[in-house]
């Protein structure tokens, strides 16, 4: 659980990345960012990679390419999206269904619980949920219908693709013959060049991807965040989150995701420097509290001898 806590806590700023950049496409962002963090997976595993490539087999490099596709490039373009079109709130309420799409997806794994003996804690993650969006029903934007609707549209398809990605990047990792601080360099590398070919075909089909009426210090900003979002969104955040997947069953890891939407909040109370209302302290005590019964369900009992 302490793997998923830093991974939480560090996606939980990553969320707020696109709306740092206004001016910048998200599927740019997501680009720049997958792209560099390639580059700085390569860099790493320079002193290992022909021990590396030697051990990558055709199956191995096939589940790279769709996991760096649907995890990372297009779920990171469809959250950034959300986040422009909607706002950090609405986007962060839509991702935070995330623990209900992954243990359905690996309800069927080995260690997985039953849908039914997680009914509780699912129902209080859920009703954590419910509460932040009856305290923010607009997201606390001032976009219009369509906007949002769009935005909860990209949302949804996020949640999609990244509950695919975490549900068999956890089976696959289970019989990996990597570690998962390796199967994280793998991923990092063939990411930054599915980045790479996806944001030129983008670019080639909308020439006007790339901003043209932007300041050199909002370029800077623009690389930095990004920089940030390669190094620590990527590279260590997914190193902690399969170092958790390795150890915990899906249905269990699935919870984990909520420590994210815990760790949004607080920054953004941290960010408007203002406590927390009534409703969003019980909602976030519903959100902990469902976690906390999950992984009190998944305790194995001990066996007398």
């Amino acid at each position: 659980m302490g793997f998923a806590l830093l991974a939480g806590a560090i996606w939980g700023g990553v969320i707020i990345g696109p709306s740092l950049l206004p001016e910048f496409s998200a599927v740019l962002i997501s680009c720049v960012r997958f792209a560099l963090y390639g580059l700085v997976s390569l860099l790493i595993a320079l002193p290992f990679a022909a021990g590396l490539l030697r051990r990558l087999t055709r199956e191995d490099l096939g589940m790279l390419l769709r996991l760096s596709l649907a995890g990372n490039v297009v779920n990171y373009a469809l959250l950034g999206a959300a986040v422009q079109l909607a706002g950090v709130t609405t986007a962060s309420l839509v991702n935070g269904v995330l623990p209900v799409a992954i243990t359905f997806l690996g309800r069927g794994d080995a260690g997985s619980l039953p849908l039914r003996q997680l009914k509780l804690p699912l129902a209080m993650i859920v009703l954590g949920l419910a509460t932040i969006t009856l305290e923010h029903p607009g997201g606390g934007t001032a976009h219009t219908l369509g906007e949002q609707l769009l935005g909860l549209a990209c949302g949804a398809c996020a949640v999609a693709s990244w509950a695919w990605y975490a549900t068999h990047n956890a089976r696959y990792l289970k019989r990996s013959h990597f570690n998962s601080s390796e199967w994280s360099t793998l991923l990092g590398i063939i990411t930054g060049a599915v980045a790479v070919a996806f944001g030129g075909l983008a670019w080639g089909l909308f020439p006007g991807l790339l901003p043209s009426e932007v300041e050199p210090a909002r370029w800077a900003v623009f690389f930095w965040v990004c920089l940030y979002l390669a190094v620590c969104g990527s590279w260590l955040a997914n190193a902690l989150w399969n170092a958790c997947s390795r150890r915990l069953a899906a249905s269990l890891s699935a919870q984990m995701i909520v420590f994210e939407t815990l760790c949004a909040c607080l920054y953004g109370f941290i960010y408007t420097q203002r406590l927390p209302s009534l409703a969003e302290v019980a909602a976030i005590a519903l959100l902990a509290g469902g976690v906390a019964c999950a992984a009190h369900r998944h305790r194995v009992p001990a066996v007398a001898t």
